[in-house]
């Protein structure tokens, strides 16, 4: 039996990724419109995120500044976000390209990031990185500092704070994750009632393949699939 390609891969999974993004929202009270579903990219042929664009997937992450650059000339116009651990003598080369940076996890690179959109006279949306498990693998902001660290990157000039992103403990179930989504919700109504200076507090980033269910069902606002949707890949490091 012939190897599916990975079109055929994406096609037999979006429209069941869409269904059960549908009933996990209804399952909050909420309708499928209510989630951003963004494709993440990381690994695959451009030619296969052009389907996907053609296919109705309006958001895109990629997790590597190259790779990013290598793409982005190819891209079918679709929302570009970038959602890996990004350094900050990269924020220059990514800076008015993508429309929001989902991972930043320290004051240093939030400052580097207002510094290269001031440079550029523009404002970069950010989504402040939670490290919702406190592992010490793991990039971002403990949950007992958030709030001060969303109060001080929000007096920056050239940041807009959108909201807040996490990616919670690997666990052996979904259900298991409940918990660490239901904390960073909690933190993102808490920080969200606080009505900062430059914030604008309407996105909550949690939940992947493996856990998106129960990421909507405890109020993610987006969540970010790709082997789901792509399938299995093989991870080269550029």
């Amino acid at each position: 039996m012939m190897e599916k390609s990975s079109v055929e891969i994406f096609d037999e999974n979006y429209s069941r990724i869409l269904e059960r993004i549908a009933v996990a929202a209804e399952k909050s009270g909420r309708s499928a419109e209510d989630i951003t579903l963004l494709a993440a990219t990381k690994t695959v042929d451009i030619d296969v995120i052009n389907h996907a664009i053609e296919s109705g997937i309006k958001y895109i992450g990629e997790n590597r500044v190259q790779e990013f650059l290598s793409k982005i000339d190819g891209y079918f116009p679709v929302h570009k976000h970038f959602i890996g651990h990004l350094q900050t003598n990269k924020v220059k080369d990514i800076i008015g390209k993508v429309e929001l940076i989902h991972s930043v996890d320290s004051i240093h690179l939030a400052r580097e990031i207002a510094k290269q959109s001031q440079k550029n006279n523009i404002i970069s949306d950010i989504l402040v990185e939670i490290n919702v498990g406190d592992e010490d693998s793991k990039y971002g902001f403990s949950t007992l500092k958030a709030q001060e660290a969303v109060a001080e990157i929000s007096s920056l000039e050239g940041i807009r704070v959108r909201g807040l992103m996490a990616i919670p403990p690997a666990c052996d179930l979904p259900e298991q994750n409940i918990k660490f989504f239901d904390a960073l919700y909690k933190l993102f109504i808490d920080i969200k009632s606080q009505t900062l200076d430059n914030s604008n507090m309407d996105i909550l980033s949690m939940g992947m393949s493996d856990d998106f269910e129960a990421a909507i069902e405890c109020g993610a606002t987006m969540v970010r699939i790709g082997t789901a949707l792509f399938g299995r890949r093989n991870y080269i490091v550029k």
